[in-house]
């Protein structure tokens, strides 16, 4: 997919989620995140370094980590702390500091009790931690998740969005690339994509209480905003922007009391 006409900014600290269907480009524009993809035009700056420039290569993917939809496809060790000791090792890393990295990054993800396991033992999810950790102790400032639930079941799935509440926590900028609407909800910021352009972007409240629009671009909205959608198309005065369950049923327990 190629991208047209993509102009962003993207806040250190900050959770950021980008949403679209498949072929939508979003993959392809977190690959240009830390220089997987070069620009045909145009420029990637990552904290001011240009990926175009072959001699900044090593400090943007030291800056921006990656994790990808299939965790076998970074796994390469046979005990899951070796393979979260991989990457620092081969950037030559003092063993100490490796030895510290590799814990507090097993500890961030909750899979520290699981740091002698064989990696090909663990469930969907717990391999995906894993490769999150592997990331992780390299020391990033900006982890780009690329659709890492699509592959896992629902509890993996919740396990993966525990862990990026986690790395919000150490400050980490998380730009989480997905197709499921319920992982946007507690981003500070979600950028919606379709056919290479961005089509919408502000808080997840702004973006999915614009249904009639996502509808018309082939997407869906949570289940809480079309259930409120829907009960205010019939003639009930609901706001359609409570995301979670608890808000979505709190605005409809105000309505039953007032009737």
């Amino acid at each position: 997919m190629v991208l047209d006409g993509i102009n962003l900014e993207i806040e250190s600290g900050s959770f950021v989620a980008v949403l679209g269907h498949n072929g939508s480009g979003k993959s392809t524009l977190a690959k240009h995140l830390n220089a997987i993809m070069i620009p045909a035009s145009g420029t990637v700056f990552i904290n001011g370094l240009d990926t175009s420039n072959e001699d900044n290569l090593l400090a943007v993917r030291s800056t921006v980590g990656m994790v990808f939809q299939n965790p076998d496809n970074q796994i390469v060790a046979s005990i899951v702390e070796d393979d979260v000791a991989f990457a620092p090792e081969n950037l030559g890393v003092p063993s100490a500091e490796i030895r510290q990295r590799v814990d507090e990054a097993l500890r961030t993800v909750g899979m520290y009790d699981y740091r002698m396991s064989a990696p090909h033992l663990l469930s969907g999810g717990q391999k995906q931690r894993v490769a999150i950790a592997g990331v992780l102790a390299m020391k990033p400032q900006v982890m780009v998740l690329d659709e890492p639930t699509a592959m896992l079941d629902p509890v993996g799935r919740r396990e993966i969005i525990s862990t990026i509440t986690n790395l919000r926590r150490e400050g980490i900028t998380v730009i989480l690339i997905t197709h499921h609407m319920d992982e946007c909800i507690d981003a500070d910021r979600l950028i919606v994509m379709s056919m290479g352009k961005v089509i919408a972007d502000g808080t997840p409240k702004q973006v999915f209480s614009r249904v009639d629009f996502l509808k018309e671009n082939g997407l869906a909205v949570p289940e809480t905003t079309e259930l409120l959608y829907g009960l205010s198309q019939s003639g009930v005065s609901l706001p359609i922007d409570a995301l979670s369950v608890t808000g979505c049923a709190d605005e409809i327990a105000k309505i039953l009391k007032q009737g």
